[in-house]
């Protein structure tokens, strides 16, 4: 039986849909370079040669740096949400939940921690990847040492301004790889990027890198988040097309 898109709760759609339907987009990933419309900017679509030399090209780990269904941009498009205040000044960060030493955090704090410049591929539920994509901020198990981990946590929380959650293993949200960034290609995020900072999981289907983060609590057990508890997938490995549940 062919699985179909989950259907959103009309009342919270428009507040997290993107501005092009998943299916739209396959659609108009056509053969060769082209440039589609996508949340009122141009994105360019890699060419036939990008996309098959992706898929031909290893990550350490023996799995194709392209995953399977997915399609080339340039750069990361917008996929909309309840954005958050931009202001770097007003921002917060919690670190809670299975600590011992809970504690909150501004932008200033942040950028005293020791920055990290990470270079990652990106890959949207949406079916589209972006190579190469540029990051400045902190590793999240930065954020972990510094809270004191009990060894009752088992999963991460990653909360977010308009009630937005997201759920991560706790073992893959510790991966080096993961971390909270502030600037993207070396600038400062853009607001509809997740602006002041948002977290980063290369790992996993982008929903699970939170925009406008407010908070990351660590705690026992599992809980699935805004997307999961909508049909998508809860794990969301983009090597296992774990796009819907």
């Amino acid at each position: 039986m062919s699985r179909k898109e989950p259907s959103l709760d009309p009342l919270l759609a428009g507040a997290y849909a993107p501005s092009m339907s998943r299916r739209a987009f396959v659609r108009s990933a056509t053969i060769g370079t082209v440039v589609i419309a996508l949340g009122g900017a141009g994105y360019c679509l890699a060419s036939e040669e990008e996309e098959k030399k992706a898929r031909a090209t290893k990550r350490p780990d023996g799995r194709p740096r392209l995953p399977p269904g997915q399609h080339l941009l340039s750069r990361i498009r917008p996929m909309g949400g309840v954005e958050g205040d931009p202001s770097p000044g007003g921002w917060r960060l919690s670190v809670s939940g299975e600590v011992e030493q809970p504690f909150t955090l501004d932008m200033a704090e942040l950028l005293k921690m020791t920055q990290v410049e990470q270079t990652c591929d990106v890959h949207c539920v949406t079916k589209w990847t972006v190579l190469d994509a540029k990051w400045t901020g902190v590793k999240l198990a930065d954020l972990a040492a510094r809270a004191k981990l009990k060894p009752s946590a088992r999963h991460v929380i990653f909360e977010a301004h308009g009630g937005y959650t997201a759920n991560v293993r706790l073992t893959e949200a510790l991966d080096p790889s993961v971390m909270l960034a502030h600037k993207y290609e070396g600038q400062p995020l853009a607001r509809a990027h997740g602006a002041p900072a948002r977290i980063i999981v290369p790992d996993l289907y982008f929903w699970k890198s939170a925009k406008w983060i407010t908070g990351v609590r660590f705690v026992t057990s599992d809980k699935p988040g805004y997307w999961e508890t909508r049909g998508y997938h809860n794990h969301a490995d983009p090597w296992k097309e774990e796009r819907y549940g």
